[in-house]
């Protein structure tokens, strides 16, 4: 299951732990990533706190935690190519791994229409 939020991360879920990366309409706004500062392993953040970075040649740009939780792994590929969040942002671009305090809070977040219609309403 997919999930996205207003701040144009997307959320995949695996039992208590989610995959987390910026979606497909956040990079293109970005253009081209040039670097991604990631969390530490262990780390633990509460839903809408800034987690990582990611800087182009246009913006620097928060990546939030969409819910709360534990980090257990983050993209050591994104260190030394950052480009991966261009080519791949919803696969092999993504950012960290949170293991979730609270499940249920899923239903806060968008389903991929309603993240459609979120990005359609931004153009």
């Amino acid at each position: 299951m997919t999930k996205y939020t207003e701040d144009h991360e997307w959320i995949e879920i695996d039992g208590d732990v989610a995959t987390v990366g910026i979606t497909d309409y956040a990079q293109k706004a970005l253009g081209d990533v040039v670097f991604v500062e990631l969390p530490e392993v262990g780390a633990t953040f509460s839903a809408g706190d800034e987690v990582a970075v990611v800087e182009s040649v246009k913006a620097a740009s928060e990546v939030y935690a969409p819910l709360t939780g534990d980090i257990v792994e983050v993209n050591e590929d994104l260190e030394g190519e950052p480009a991966l969040v261009n080519s791949d942002s919803t696969g092999n671009g993504w950012f960290f791994k949170i293991k979730l305090a609270n499940v249920a809070d899923l239903d806060d977040l968008m389903d991929e229409a309603a993240y459609n219609a979120h990005v359609a309403g931004l153009d």
